[in-house]
């Protein structure tokens, strides 16, 4: 039924309409330009903020101050939800009702347990769900994923990865990733998530064991401005994350290596949204670097995600692109790392 429906622009090609909800930065500095430059629609956009909806209009979109006039929008073919934490549940489970496939932003839900709440009526309804996991769609992390898969370091023996930046307690207008109620937490299940789900895709095996310790060491309000997790897959490569919102911005915040018997893969200022940044293999006898080479280096990661998951629900690319079992298990890494680190924000 997705394809007869699909929209077929004036050169041939079907885009998918999609319909958003919660017109932040997000989704309107990142999420849209991808899903139109993927060749997908904006239908239509939910927002409860007017100045929100102003934007959203200028787009082109039908704007709506709640979901119902999204989920409602037969052109809306796909639905991607952007809105804080605590709201991803009921947006998910009124477009799963609906019978629309989601594209979900991270973490899942501000708790394991609304994840597992998101899950169950995701199974009931038979709708695909993605979380949208960026990073594994960047041209960068493709390019050390192939490497990995061909060699290029030996047998992978640990990987690092710091993903760090300034968040201070007025750095937005409603500054909701400082509310615990609302964030789920602070640094750490904001950030953290993506380090874990890109360990997965780059080794093609998750985190199994994990342990962290979090700080509330600079920014005035309750939750986590910094965490360092250490993990372990059940192959043995051994997993070190270093999220923070307490890191200066002109610092070397953003940072990947994997490191192996023969050399090492070393990226700087690849975690992001944006494309670009630097890749290295350094060889293990001589110490010597060469730049990686990387295929479509300027495409957005966000663009790569959009396609990926309209090419999915098409019954085409990579099957594995999008995973809710994978989802759920980084939740229940997010939880346990916060229960070894025995101090979450009160929720």
């Amino acid at each position: 039924m997705l394809d007869a429906a699909l929209h077929v622009t004036n050169d041939g090609t079907a885009g998918l309409g999609w319909g958003v909800i919660g017109f932040g930065w997000v989704a309107r500095d990142y999420a849209v330009p991808g899903l139109r430059g993927a060749g997908g629609r904006l239908v239509a956009v939910a927002d409860p903020d007017a100045g929100a909806r102003r934007q959203a209009a200028a787009l082109g979109a039908e704007a709506h101050a709640d979901a119902d006039g999204v989920l409602a929008d037969p052109a809306v073919q796909a639905v991607y939800v952007a809105t804080p934490n605590h709201l991803h549940r009921a947006a998910v489970e009124r477009a799963a009702a609906a019978g629309k496939p989601v594209l979900c932003e991270k973490p899942m839900g501000a708790t394991l347990a609304e994840a597992e709440a998101m899950a169950a009526a995701i199974r009931a309804a038979g709708i695909r769900y993605g979380t949208a996991f960026d990073q594994r769609h960047h041209p960068a992390h493709a390019a050390i994923h192939a490497a990995i898969a061909a060699g290029a370091v030996g047998r992978v023996t640990a990987i690092r990865i710091a993903y760090a930046c300034w968040v201070d307690a007025g750095w937005a207008s409603d500054n909701w990733r400082a509310d615990a109620t609302r964030a789920g937490g602070g640094a750490l299940i904001d950030l953290a998530p993506h380090g874990l789900d890109l360990v997965d895709y780059l080794l093609g095996e998750p985190v199994e064991e994990i342990a962290a310790l979090t700080q509330q060491r600079v920014q005035r309000y309750a939750v986590d401005d910094g965490a360092m997790l250490i993990g372990r897959t059940g192959s043995g490569v051994l997993v070190q994350l270093h999220v923070a919102y307490n890191c200066p911005e002109g610092l070397p915040r953003r940072q990947l290596e994997v490191l192996g018997t023969t050399g090492q893969l070393l990226a700087e200022r690849t975690m992001g949204q944006t494309p670009g940044g630097k890749v290295w293999r350094i060889d293990g006898r001589l110490g010597l670097r060469a730049p990686l080479p990387v295929e479509d280096a300027e495409a957005s990661p966000f663009m790569r995600q959009m396609g990926a998951f309209a090419s999915w629900l098409r019954g085409q690319g990579n099957p594995e692109a999008f995973s809710l079992t994978r989802d759920l298990h980084t939740m229940r890494l997010i939880e346990r790392a916060y229960a070894a680190a025995g101090k979450r924000p009160c929720l």
